[in-house]
């Protein structure tokens, strides 16, 4: 039975180092909560960065047998890598630039050169531990690199990955230096899951920007091999957070915590006192100050709720060292003094500030207590604390206003949701959910906490998992078609054994490969003299079947002892002969179609026409790729409409749409050359939907070639033009 590997920055443990030597605790967190099952009942292992620097070589040890215990391995690190990799490259790049504020992130070599150390590790400390075909799971922004290292060392592992912050938008991925190598470290894996589907948008439209690749719905198409992305927003552990609260409230108050009782007494000294809370680790992309601008702005509009209502704002203390914190603590602590100054009395602050962590049984008291939660980041990857907050309203009485730009946001829809950027828009938001019906907060509350409850975090880590075992079903089933070594024996012998044999080859994208201009794919030395030595061999005739203009093809081949095939069948050039039209019909028509094809240039900076005799077609290989598609639908649609009725067809190849005359393809020009051809060895190899006519025209018993490894008809497939090259080269010699 296969390990899971789990990877991550932290462990789910604390190692203390003090006086009596080293000891374990659990951590908190929702990662290691989701994990739990996975991790300690069954065959898995945890690794990560312990915590701790050992000074000696049996410290070491003594930190790896104790980690031992609890399933986990540690990567150690020491201090400069800390530094550049962890602070540096991952908070003060990563960290910065995924969540929208370009400005602070810093681009330095070091830290990068630290970032890529760093993945190495984690990876030598994985293959060490990693059997033949064990499952690893890496998780978020500090190992982007790691899939495509663990898949080039060891392709037999199946990797999953997740980002637990935003993934940006291509205008932001494409500022990073380094960005081509991040966004290809994630393709090593073969399931990268997000919070959201924005988040997954975004690394799909950088996938095809940077990278180029093919991208069906969910399916990233490399050579070889697929990548799947999908959207698992992460839940919280719903029950333990439930059933603290029940206990909670099940309390006599004189039994309640100090701060409990406190929050009692104010909302008990005067009637319809409220309590808004505020809870969030000390970081710009949560908007504290703007939360606190807005929370002046409403006792501004609002005077009538002065004395009645406090902002409870406990902030916990981040990155202390950096100046970006500092600036911001003190910002916040400026405008809290302020609001205070401005708005309290002697029996009422306004706001009451806490910058500090608190315990777990003290935060269940906070949300048990809160009328309202007020949680407006300016960008989050999900949001957990506006999960833990309804997890804990048991009595389900309270409100939530949550930012638009948080990942849950997604999923509670029923909270009053805001614009942290809009401060009076925040403000309203305050009042509204102040003045909200019992029955109509109670009624979100409870559909909110539905929701979260049948999707916590026990769910969120079942459901990855079971997508990726799903990806090593697609796998075997993609593997099976492989034009493996024992088939190309088969294929060979039978090659030799043949006293006539016809192969049909595709050009583009089978032969060679493809150029954002097409007339720049001529063929190369290597080509001629593979083609030639084919064609030499009298039992051979070779044919090239493509949708290359006749023009074009004569300059490359038309001297050449092979049988050419143009335009998709329009036109034939047997040896020695000249070319032959196979089904003389009109061209009128361009003159309607090619106006409309002028127009998609002239809006789509890069495209092209290419006119052949019986058809046009429209290239968007060098435009951008986006427009380029949402070009091609629009495309398409409009010529629909106006060949309804005619003799007229449209094909959609890889990044071309042609416009050509109907009954003219692959499949029914390599028929009619076989009628004239017999042969007892046909074959026949391309690399678009074009080829399926061709593949599904032939006789059973030929071979056809997929080149690329979509559906088709073709039996088996390669994965690229040097894979072709390489097999044809086989059976010459």
């Amino acid at each position: 039975m296969s390990k899971l590997v789990i990877a991550s920055n932290r462990l789910p443990v604390m190692i203390n180092r003090d006086d009596d030597g080293m000891t374990i605790k659990p951590s908190a967190g929702g990662l290691a909560t989701g994990l739990k099952s996975y991790h300690k009942e069954g065959n898995s292992v945890w690794i990560g960065w312990p915590g701790v620097m050992p000074e000696t070589k049996a410290e070491a040890k003594e930190v790896t047998a104790l980690l031992e215990t609890e399933q986990c391995l540690p990567v150690f690190l020491n201090e400069e890598l800390i530094t550049n990799y962890y602070d540096g490259f991952s908070n003060a790049t990563l960290w910065p630039l995924f969540h929208y504020f370009a400005e602070f992130a810093e681009f330095n070599e070091t830290y990068w050169q630290s970032y890529c150390e760093v993945n190495e590790l984690f990876a030598k400390t994985i293959i060490e531990n990693a059997e033949e075909n064990d499952i690893v799971w890496v998780h978020d922004y500090q190992l982007l690199l790691l899939p495509q290292i663990l898949r080039e060392k060891r392709p037999d592992l199946t990797i999953g990955f997740f980002l637990h912050i935003p993934f940006p938008s291509y205008e932001l991925i494409r500022i990073l230096p380094w960005r081509e190598k991040l966004v290809d470290g994630l393709l090593g894996a073969d399931l990268i899951g997000f919070h959201t589907y924005d988040y997954a948008r975004h690394f799909i439209s950088s996938v095809k920007r940077l990278l180029g690749y093919d991208v069906d719905f969910n399916q990233i198409k490399l050579e070889g091999r697929q990548v799947f992305i999908d959207v698992f927003p992460m839940g919280i552990d719903f029950e333990k957070f439930e059933s603290q609260a029940l206990a909670i409230q099940s309390k006599p108050i004189q039994e309640r915590s100090k701060e409990h009782q406190d929050i009692d007494r104010f909302l008990l000294s005067m009637p319809n006192r409220k309590l808004i809370l505020s809870i969030d680790r000390l970081d710009y992309t949560k908007g504290i100050p703007q939360r606190l601008h807005a929370f002046r702005y409403f006792l501004e509009k609002h005077p009538e709720y002065r004395e009645k209502v406090s902002l409870i704002m406990l902030t916990v203390p981040s990155r202390t060292d950096v100046e970006q914190y500092q600036n911001l603590k003190n910002e916040v602590d400026v405008l809290v003094g302020n609001i205070n100054g401005e708005f309290g009395t002697l029996n009422w602050n306004p706001v009451i500030y806490f910058y500090r962590s608190v315990p777990f049984e003290n935060l269940i008291e906070l949300y048990s207590s809160a009328d309202v939660a007020l949680l407006t980041p300016l960008r989050d990857g999900m949001n957990l604390v506006a999960k833990e907050y309804l997890a804990s309203k048991v009595n389900r009485k309270g409100v939530l206003i949550l930012s638009e730009m948080a990942g849950a946001a997604k999923e509670l829809g029923e909270a009053i949701s805001v614009n942290p950027n809009n401060i009076p828009d925040t403000a309203e938001a305050i009042y509204k959910a102040l003045v909200m019906s019992d029955s109509e907060s109670e009624k979100a509350i409870t559909t909110m906490q539905q929701r979260i409850k049948r999707y916590d975090i026990h769910k969120w880590a079942s459901e990855f998992m079971n997508a990726l075992h799903k990806t090593i079903e697609k796998r075997s089933e993609h593997h099976a078609r492989k034009l493996t070594a024992r088939i190309k024996n088969k294929i060979q012998t039978e090659f030799t054994e043949a006293k006539s044999r016809v192969l049909f080859l595709d050009y583009d994208g089978t032969l060679q490969r493809f150029y954002d201009n097409p007339q720049a794919a001529s063929p190369d030395k290597e080509l001629y003299g593979l083609l030639d030595n084919m064609a030499e061999d009298k039992k051979t005739k070779l044919v090239l079947v493509s949708g290359r203009d006749r023009e074009t093809f004569n300059r490359w081949f038309g001297n050449k002892k092979y049988t050419l095939i143009a335009e998709h069948g329009a036109w034939l050039k047997e040896v020695d002969k000249g070319w032959v039209e196979r089904k003389p019909v009109h061209t009128e028509w361009k003159e309607n179609i090619l106006p409309v094809l002028e127009s998609y240039v002239d809006r789509t900076p890069g495209s092209l026409i290419e006119e052949k005799t019986y058809s046009l077609v429209w290239h968007y290989r060098r435009a951008d790729i986006e427009l380029g598609v949402l070009r091609a639908l629009e495309l398409v649609h409009d010529i629909s409409n106006l060949i309804f009725n005619q003799d007229l067809e449209i094909l959609e190849g890889k990044k071309v749409v042609e416009i050509k005359v109907s009954g003219i393809n692959k499949g029914t020009a390599a028929s009619e050359f076989l009628y004239g051809n017999s042969s007892d060895f046909i074959m026949a190899l391309g690399d678009d939907w074009t080829d399926e006519f061709l593949f599904k025209e032939l006789p059973e018993q030929s071979h056809t070639v997929k080149v690329g490894s979509e559906n088709s008809a073709a039996k088996y497939y390669l994965n690229n033009y040097k894979e072709v090259r390489s097999f044809l080269g086989s059976l010459v010699k």
